[in-house]
């Protein structure tokens, strides 16, 4: 916050009476064309007027989408946030279990991975796409972003990526992708994309996937991996509760679309 430049506080609005700092709220911009909004502390009476500069703010400015997190902690109204304009993404429930679980699978598939990198950029693209073909997931963001603003999404939030990034094959073909993430500040492993596409879901494929995915985070020194799923996901969060993940926390996102252009 500090270091910030003088450009990153233009979308900061304040309100004032008396001379003393009643409210304040703040779009921050990102990289990729997005932001975030950090909201005031409380709700009150000028929460109206300073969610109505930021979103007016939003609409003018080069951003894509711009988003707010609400923590199971947050005293914030979702319904304040509707009533100006955001629309629901998604309910996040953020998972924790440990890397020496296994399911259990009637036959084990004998799964093969590939180097994500190993596949040309539309390769890439085109993986992401499949598996994301009525996925559960985030529906709503997939819905707002291209498959090329998610895949530079997982960069920016993989500092070590690709280099825990797997096409999935079985049978000689690409059926998956398995996308890990190593976290040096808390010695866990994220599990951040693991999916398949269409025509290979339910033949156990996503049990013997996890499975795999637990095995390389325990091999890697690991006692713990971390994922994120949708609430309404409910066969994922089957399958996660099946190999022992438990709720943590979880986020409650929301978004404002701007006028950007699609990437």
């Amino acid at each position: 916050m500090a270091d910030a430049t003088d450009d990153a506080w233009q979308g900061l609005w304040v309100t004032q009476q008396a001379g003393q700092l009643t409210g304040a709220i703040w779009v921050q911009r990102l990289p990729m064309k997005f932001a975030q909004l950090w909201l005031p502390k409380a709700e009150g009476p000028k929460v109206d007027t300073l969610l109505r500069a930021a979103h007016q703010w939003v609409k003018k400015q080069d951003i894509r989408l711009c988003h707010v997190v609400l923590s199971p902690e947050a005293t914030f109204s979702e319904t304040v946030l509707l009533d100006h304009g955001m629309q629901r993404l998604a309910c996040l429930q953020h998972l924790i279990g440990s890397s020496d679980q296994r399911l259990w699978v009637k036959q084990p598939a004998s799964l093969s991975l590939m180097a994500f990198n190993e596949l040309s950029n539309a390769e890439q693209l085109a993986l992401l796409a499949a598996v994301g073909h009525d996925s559960l997931d985030s529906r709503a963001l997939r819905e707002i972003l291209s498959v090329q603003e998610l895949l530079a999404g997982f960069y920016q939030q993989d500092p070590q990526a690709p280099q825990h990034w797997y096409a999935v094959g079985y049978r000689g073909v690409i059926v998956g992708v398995l996308l890990l993430a190593p976290h040096a500040a808390t010695g866990r492993w994220e599990l951040m994309l693991m999916g398949l596409k269409p025509e290979w879901r339910g033949q156990g494929l996503g049990r013997a996937l996890l499975n795999k995915a637990l095995y390389l985070a325990q091999q890697a020194g690991a006692r713990e991996v971390t994922l994120a799923v949708d609430a309404v996901n409910l066969p994922a969060k089957r399958l996660y509760q099946q190999a022992g993940f438990m709720r943590y926390t979880q986020q409650r996102l929301f978004a404002w679309k701007g006028n950007a252009d699609r990437r």
